[in-house]
């Protein structure tokens, strides 16, 4: 009250209390702030004898032709009316509340405006909340009072002395330029970074390496990590055609055993056959190590038995392409020698050797520079990318080099024998099978180079079964068509080109 009467300047007030000591103890008190604050405090309007009768006093502190206690009944009716309005849908003794009293329970739920813009409404204990009126008393010449209503105090809508409310958690203060420092608005947060607190903070708080922030930027959780699973939905396509291819090898090679005695498997080298469908087997179930979460064994075996079998892979058509050259020598005069260096342990030493070469360089790799698994941050800061590092780039160069250097002799000497002629054609679908497996191994050096997290690993698996499927499908599918659809041309003379002149 003393603040409110410093603030308007007022030099002059009347207070009237009751006669008891908590109206002595409070007029003292109040009169003693006046004095604090250098306002002159002077106490007289005497002692009531309780004769007194208000409504025949007339003087400006005793007029009550007021309508303040009328309105305050006609809040009161209102309120009631309210409470019985709402209490039309109740059933006494059934009602969703404690006590099961319909007209308290309404009564205190009472929250309505009324026509002079007053808002009523009580509280817990049941309560109105408090309106006052700040009153400014003021003398006239003729020694008359008049009050003029200054203020009000409104105890259910207080005031708040800010210029900006603090900011919620999730956002952080940004100062307005030019106003006072209370003055401010609120941003939210960045990704990663957090406040979780209501407070006066301008920055946020960043999360740790492996954390992110969430939605509402009020806490860090942790981040998603990401890896080519069997349950994503790219994982399950790639794993369904690693075993499809299997199951493809696995068929030719039974076909070809069934038939392992016609002239058209036995013209073709069967055991270079035989050993280029399990090479090709492993190649499509060595997909299956590059799929799910990394791990050590995972990550040191994927790219060693990709290797490995690839350059087996490489190493049966190589043989294979030589042993058509040889033949083709060997049926003409000059070169009558030539299959004597081509035999059957020659084959299998070639393709050991070719093969042991490899085993050696995926062997040193391991030694000395082992793939690990590896949490990846550089991709995107919200998640943690879950691959395999290679280790040592020069190793697994070495490696890939490997293959594809075996890979252009194979397509070389292929493509120099492919005008062989037709009994002699095995080098065409060499040529074909070997273009496809270098086309798709250039096009993955850029496509896995620009994919980011597990896209790569999808890249890598998709060029091991695009060029694998490409070697079954060339080299191994004409084959099957004639021994399975036109077995007529399954015969020795067919395969030497002898029908065709005798007609």
């Amino acid at each position: 009250m003393v603040q409110i009467l410093r603030h308007f300047g007022w030099t002059w007030v009347g207070l009237i209390y009751s006669d008891d000591d908590y109206g002595i103890y409070a007029a003292q008190l109040f009169q003693q702030e006046m004095q604090l604050f250098g306002h002159y405090g002077e106490q007289v309007k005497k002692v009531c004898t309780g004769q007194e009768d208000l409504s025949n006093t007339d003087t400006p502190y005793t007029d009550v032709s007021g309508l303040r206690a009328a309105y305050n009944v006609y809040k009161a009716v209102y309120a009631l009316a309210h409470a019985l309005h709402d209490l039309m849908q109740c059933e006494e003794g059934r009602g969703p509340f404690s006590g099961n009293s319909c007209l308290v329970h309404y009564l205190q739920k009472v929250n309505f405006t009324t026509g002079f813009g007053d808002h009523v409404s009580f509280d817990k204990n049941g309560d109105a909340l408090a309106i006052y009126d700040v009153l400014n008393w003021q003398p006239n010449s003729d020694g008359s009072i008049r009050i003029h209503t200054v203020g009000v105090v409104n105890k259910g809508a207080p005031p708040r002395s800010l210029c900006s409310e603090s900011c919620p958690p999730g956002t952080r203060q940004a100062r307005r330029k030019g106003l006072p420092v209370c003055c401010f608005d609120c941003l939210p947060c960045g990704d990663g970074e957090i406040s979780n607190t209501t407070s006066e903070e301008i920055i946020c708080t960043v999360c740790p390496d492996e954390f992110w922030s969430n939605s509402d930027k009020d806490q860090c959780v942790p981040k998603e990590v990401e890896f080519l699973s069997y349950e994503d939905p790219l994982g399950i396509s790639l794993t369904t055609a690693s075993l499809l291819g299997t199951c493809i090898c696995a068929l030719v090679m039974v076909i070809f055993a069934l038939h392992r005695n016609t002239p058209i498997v036995r013209a073709n080298n069967s055991e270079l056959s035989f050993l280029l469908l399990l090479s090709l087997k492993l190649c499509f179930l060595c997909v299956l190590l590059f799929i799910g979460r990394p791990q050590l064994w995972t990550c040191q075996l994927r790219h060693a038995v990709f290797g490995i079998s690839f350059v087996l892979c490489i190493s049966s058509i190589l043989v294979k392409t030589m042993v058509v050259i040889a033949v083709f020598k060997s049926s003409r005069p000059e070169g009558k020698g030539a299959m004597k260096w081509f035999g059957a342990a020659q084959q299998r030493c070639t393709v050991l050797v070719l093969t042991a070469l490899q085993v050696v360089i995926c062997a040193v790799w391991l030694s000395t520079a082992s793939p690990t698994p590896h949490k990846n941050n550089q991709y995107t800061r919200s998640k943690i990318v879950y691959e395999c590092a290679i280790g040592s780039v020069a190793g697994f160069s070495m490696l890939l080099g490997y293959i594809g250097l075996l890979a252009a002799v194979s397509f070389l000497l292929a493509f120099l024998a492919r005008n062989l002629p037709d009994n002699f054609n095995e080098a065409k679908f060499i040529t074909f099978s070997m273009l496809i497996f270098c086309a798709v191994w250039i096009a993955f050096v850029p496509a896995y180079v620009s994919s980011p997290g597990k896209y790569a690993v999808a890249v890598e698996i998709f060029a091991i079964l695009a060029s694998s499927f490409g070697l079954l499908v060339a080299i191994f599918a004409p084959k099957c068509y004639i021994i399975l659809l036109h077995p007529e041309r399954n015969t020795k003379n067919a395969i030497m080109g002898r029908e065709t002149q005798n007609k």
